[in-house]
């Protein structure tokens, strides 16, 4: 599974200078570097929590569903678990995101990019082939198109109780920032794996639909996957915020359902 939280996704975007123009006086004047570095650390530490917990349920979603597709490879190399550590990848759940974060993105475009370790599948034990691959390739962003609704009823949740718990609005508030993210964060999971470049769990579907003198060609492009999707990142942004754009129109809803229920706050201000 692969991620790239970019300006170009269309989901809101989580920059320091954001949280800075929330908390701080009316004064216009700048903060200095060592200021914006501490903030881009503290928001790195607030959200990759989120954004870890969202990709290990949808690397856990492909070994369950393959499991009850008839494949026990996930289950008998220990990578059917909840435990994070099982489902990194050292450069790319790691150094990539690290470097793309804190290095200001890839050629000057804001980017956090990288990805899980893949669960291991072998399709030649589902009991149906294409029907188990498809099933097993969807279950991933199934998985977070759940946790979107699931982040969306915490946040009222969590806001009704800070409403009869006063003293309680600043973790609350936390809590709904880390939250919120999370709803940004699966929808971007949810398009962008969708995406149809192998071995995005969207071509998965795609080569099922082409005929078999064309299915195999494409399948090896996931030979090439890195790079194809670097290159759109890179160079066809457009085309990537069009792609996006159902899941933008997504997120809009959902924050017009809870920001009522919000606690106003320096750190909510950001979105």
């Amino acid at each position: 599974m692969f991620f790239a939280l970019t300006h170009a996704c269309g989901p809101a975007s989580f920059s320091p200078q954001s949280r800075q123009k929330a908390a701080a006086a009316p004064s216009r004047v700048a903060s200095p570097p060592r200021e914006i570095v501490l903030q881009r650390i503290e928001l790195f530490l607030l959200f990759a929590p989120v954004l870890l917990v969202s990709m290990v349920a949808h690397e856990y979603a492909h070994g369950y569903a393959a499991l009850k597709q008839g494949d026990t490879t996930a289950q008998q190399l220990g990578r059917l678990t909840w435990n994070p550590i099982r489902h990194i990848d050292p450069v790319m759940t790691v150094i990539l995101p690290l470097l793309t974060y804190f290095g200001g993105g890839l050629l000057g475009q804001p980017l956090i990019f990288g990805g899980a370790k893949p669960v291991p599948v072998d399709p030649r034990n589902y009991r149906s082939y294409r029907r188990g691959d498809i099933i097993v390739s969807l279950a991933g962003v199934a998985t977070n198109a759940v946790l979107v609704l699931a982040c969306v009823a915490l946040i009222v949740i969590v806001g009704l109780v800070a409403r009869m718990l006063p003293a309680a609005s600043t973790p609350v508030a936390i809590l709904q920032t880390m939250l919120i993210a999370g709803i940004s964060f699966n929808l971007v999971l949810v398009a962008f794996n969708l995406l149809p470049i192998p071995p995005l769990d969207g071509s998965h579907v795609v080569k099922h639909l082409l005929p078999p003198a064309l299915a195999g060609p494409y399948q090896r492009l996931g030979f090439y996957g890195m790079f194809l999707i670097l290159a759109l990142l890179l160079f066809l942004p457009r085309a990537l915020q069009v792609w996006m754009r159902p899941m933008s129109i997504v997120l809009e809803k959902a924050m017009r359902i809870v920001m009522p229920y919000v606690v106003p706050s320096p750190w909510t201000s950001i979105f």
